[in-house]
């Protein structure tokens, strides 16, 4: 099975943190980041891996040689970063044509995987409650279906997801950088195309100095 990780932030919200480091690569107990989300993956079954990378880019590949012994780990370079949406739109010749799995490096999650659909013809998104930095949400449920509602949302979008490379086809072209939830999943949740669900497992997004904080008390006492 193939996933991607989307690794080419600047981190600019961990700085002094990430002024040497990439957010990637900042330590929550006994892993890095990036080594906590490979690691989830490869427990699902992913043996492939497309990783976009810039900002520190060589940091990023050298603390993850080691993976390469029993993975299939692919670095797409960025000479600035493309954005979530240009990520994986200059990742289509890589994608190959099934559903993968993205996941956002900066998150922690202890999401069930397995509840993913083994099909998707669009994208399913993995939901969770709204955390205190986004009360307000970022969509709804109707039924499976993504919805949008003109005010407070009962969901935010947890960085992981199961995405159709056919869905990427029509943005190639767009000028880097754009984003994947305002121009490729936008219009197709307006067109009822995109299914989720909600996991109520122990999730954080490690995206700022605080978060990090919480992250490494949480997990400060794994063996």
């Amino acid at each position: 099975m193939k996933a991607m990780i989307l690794a080419a932030g600047l981190g600019k919200r961990l700085r002094p943190l990430t002024k040497d480091t990439p957010k990637p690569l900042l330590s929550v107990g006994q892993y890095t980041l990036i080594e906590r989300t490979i690691n989830k993956l490869i427990e699902h079954g992913v043996d492939e891996f497309i990783i976009n990378v810039s900002y520190l880019s060589e940091q990023i590949k050298n603390k993850l040689e080691y993976f390469h012994q029993n993975t299939n780990i692919q670095f797409l370079d960025e000479p600035f970063p493309y954005g979530t949406g240009g990520a994986l739109v200059n990742a289509i010749s890589v994608l190959g044509d099934e559903p993968f799995i993205l996941c956002n490096a900066d998150i922690i999650s202890e999401s069930d995987l397995t509840r993913l659909p083994e099909f998707t013809s669009s994208a399913h998104l993995i939901g969770i409650k709204n955390p205190d930095h986004n009360l307000q949400g970022d969509f709804s449920l109707a039924q499976e279906t993504v919805v949008i509602k003109d005010e407070m949302n009962e969901c935010t979008w947890s960085g992981l997801s199961l995405i159709n490379p056919s869905i990427l086809k029509v943005h190639e072209g767009n000028a880097y950088p754009f984003d994947l939830w305002n121009t490729i999943l936008m219009p197709l949740i307006n067109e009822s195309e995109v299914t989720a669900h909600v996991d109520d497992s122990f999730w954080i997004d490690v995206g700022t100095i605080d978060r990090l904080k919480l992250a490494r008390e949480r997990l400060k006492d794994e063996n």
